[in-house]
């Protein structure tokens, strides 16, 4: 821990913090949590717990988490330097890279049959993409309908119930199924962030990750982000537990050595397949925060910055996604309600019980949260092990926010 000063974290804040995580791990919930919160030059981290439910290792800072939902905000930095490149423009149709979207059909009503289709109004555009809008992904509103009981089939999901399949077949796939709605009127989930990865590929023709790694991770640092965990390294990353919502009883969801990330995914998946550590993930949210620069070397424009970080969404759009949000409370614990979406991460664009206008990240199903506040240039990230289908996360982390701000030394 820096020492502190003005403008920085009070003391009694910092372990009100400490102590109000301190009492999620020992309340045996949730088996460890690695925290890190810094305000301009000031950082503090914690790490506790153990790697597994029934002790073994202790938390590190250096501790490997799978990301989930919180790799939306980092690997939307591939296609934003393709469009400070000009390789990308937010209005150029995605067809010329990505053949399998061109004359899209339109599902007439979002329960009806496949076949039940009418042309989509215009052609879907890069902009579509990058604000999850090009018309299809995951809707838990209309679970048992015959377009989502496809996703899930056709394996568009993470490993729901089918692994995701390399990306030329994925994008086969896709191109299979109707929209579920026309381009550019609708927000939903997760399918626009694996198409990002798809995208950046064909125009680069370069891997996703080798593109990321190339151009994000290496000048940022970034040394332990990637889409698995090198065998070196797999004692760094614990299980992913799922506990039983009825019992709490735990259970592993992914084991460590042999899962699902101890080698490399046949589909990069921008939308959730990311591993990361505390401190990588603080380089690159300080990088927003300092409007794409890293020290001396600039690593995203300003525009592009503030195109992720400001609201994209209309009234309309952004209804449908406080819906979703609302009704799936159980994976987050509010963050992502308080308003709008820019590129790949949620903004609020009104003032919340504690959160001010303006902050922007995002929360992971496997119990992450990332998140940074331009106003107080502070950025906090929280990183567990327990995966978000009981309410004990989305509580840590709400706890977590809530006595972050009130830590703020002014």
């Amino acid at each position: 821990m820096m020492e502190h000063g003005n403008g920085g974290f009070s003391k009694t804040g910092l372990h009100r913090l400490r102590d109000v995580l301190a009492r999620h791990v020992e309340s045996g919930r949730i088996p460890g949590v690695v925290a890190l919160v810094s305000r301009g030059p000031e950082t503090h981290v914690e790490a506790l717990g153990t790697m597994r439910h029934d002790g073994g290792a202790p938390m590190r800072r250096d501790t490997v988490f799978r990301m989930a939902s919180t790799s939306k905000p980092v690997t939307m930095a591939a296609a934003m330097v393709l469009l400070d490149e000009c390789r990308l423009r937010l209005d150029d149709p995605v067809q010329q890279w990505l053949p399998e979207l061109a004359d899209r059909r339109v599902l007439k009503r979002i329960d009806g049959p496949l076949d039940e289709t009418v042309p989509a109004r215009r052609p879907i555009i890069v902009r579509d993409v990058l604000s999850s809008t090009f018309g299809l992904g995951m809707d838990m509103t209309v679970l048992g309908t015959p377009i989502m009981n496809a996703v899930f089939e056709q394996g568009l999901t993470p490993d729901l119930p089918q692994p995701m399949p390399e990306p030329d077949e994925w994008m086969r796939r896709l191109g299979t199924l109707p929209l579920m709605h026309q381009p550019g009127e609708r927000w939903q989930y997760q399918i626009s962030n694996d198409l990002v990865g798809v995208l950046v590929a064909r125009v680069t023709g370069q891997s996703f990750e080798s593109f990321l790694r190339e151009r994000v991770f290496e000048p940022l640092g970034m040394k332990d982000t990637g889409f698995h965990t090198p065998a070196g390294e797999i004692d760094r990353l614990p299980p992913l537990y799922a506990p039983d919502p009825r019992t709490g009883e735990f259970t592993v969801w992914d084991e460590s050595e042999g899962g699902r990330y101890s080698r490399p995914p046949a589909f990069p998946g921008g939308g959730g397949g990311l591993v990361s550590t505390a401190d990588d993930y603080h380089a690159y949210f300080r990088m927003l925060l300092r409007q794409g620069m890293h020290g001396t070397e600039r690593i995203l424009s300003r525009p592009a910055v503030e195109l992720m970080t400001t609201n994209r969404l209309t009234p309309e759009q952004q209804a449908a996604r406080t819906a979703t949000a609302r009704d799936n409370v159980h994976v987050s614990f509010g963050q992502g309600q308080h308003g709008g979406w820019g590129f790949g991460m949620a903004v609020r664009t009104y003032r919340g019980d504690y959160a001010p206008i303006g902050q922007f990240g995002w929360d992971g199903g496997a119990g992450t949260s990332t998140y940074a506040d331009p106003g107080n240039q502070l950025t906090g990230i929280l990183l567990t092990q327990v995966g978000m289908t009981v309410p004990d996360p989305a509580r840590l982390i709400h706890d977590f926010w809530t006595t972050l701000y009130q830590a703020i030394d002014d």
